[in-house]
């Protein structure tokens, strides 16, 4: 009896400070998540501005041609994945990259993996990884981004690939985090049919297709400095609710573990009285 309580005793402990450590994890994740929505609501201005640049010069007439838009033969896609560094985020990762598997399914493709889940990941699949230059994606700064996207720019112009898909977690509140995998590259034009070509008052210097062909890396690494941020805030999100429910879980287990300790307890307080009893007759 005596040694049961004790391994009740140590039971109790080993889950309270689990409970401490996932409650200061909870309270971390809360912090660097409300800085992480505040980075994706600074970052969204930026790319609506290229985005809604590079649509009104595709737009204007039909004669416009650029090798960013041009639908080549599918036969390479390069897929840009961002993932997290680290564990105990609930299924995080595991929904992205399980994500990205169907996707690619059937297709030949090449992996340029951000975060070290990602890297680790693809690594262990035997992937084409044509960089791990990127591994923490925590550490990943705005140059960071111009650097993928010009590696990726680069590699679309030479025809190392024919289409860029990038594969993030968006932050959709709370309770939802969901993996997309948006296509960047060919840059998605309007359908230019009869009656749809708008004239615009703006002139561009040299010309129309020279500034369009220089926005679109500024477009590019905006796209991945976003769905850095979005993956960002939706993973911390994720680790928030992971540890609510962890700490949740530890506190419910306690409970229970007291429940058997004071009926272990009481059990030996009337076995220890049942023999003292049973002592004091033999003797009278």
């Amino acid at each position: 009896m005596a040694n049961s309580m004790k391994k009740i005793k140590l039971r109790m402990k080993s889950v309270q400070n689990t409970m401490q450590i996932t409650k200061a994890m909870e309270l971390v994740a809360s912090g660097k998540l409300r800085r992480a929505r505040e980075r994706v609501e600074h970052s969204r201005p930026y790319f609506e501005t290229l985005y809604e640049t590079l649509f009104s010069i595709a737009s204007e007439d039909d004669e416009f041609a650029s090798p960013y838009l041009e639908r080549r033969e599918r036969r390479k896609r390069l897929y840009i994945v961002i993932a997290g560094d680290r564990g105990l985020a609930g299924g995080y990762n595991a929904n992205l990259l399980r994500a990205v598997e169907a996707d690619i399914s059937g297709s030949e493709y090449c992996i340029l993996p951000i975060g070290r889940k990602a890297v680790e990941y693809f690594m262990r699949h035997g992937d084409d990884i044509v960089s791990t230059d990127f591994v923490q994606a925590g550490d990943l700064s705005v140059s960071d981004c111009f650097e993928v996207s010009r590696f990726a720019c680069q590699g679309f112009l030479r025809g190392d690939f024919d289409e860029i898909r990038i594969a993030f977690t968006r932050f959709v509140s709370m309770l939802a985090q969901t993996p997309v995998l948006l296509p960047v590259l060919p840059f998605d034009a309007p359908d230019k049919g009869p009656g749809k070509t708008r004239k615009s008052l703006m002139l561009y210097e040299p010309d129309r297709r020279t500034v369009f062909d220089a926005i679109i890396p500024e477009y590019l690494a905006g796209v991945v400095y976003g769905s850095l941020c979005e993956s960002t805030a939706a993973e911390h999100a994720a680790r928030r609710m992971a540890m609510e429910s962890a700490t949740d879980n530890a506190s419910e287990l306690m409970e229970h573990l007291n429940l058997y300790y004071n009926r272990a307890r009481q059990a030996a307080i009337t076995r220890e009285i049942t023999e003292i009893v049973a002592g004091a007759d033999v003797e009278a």
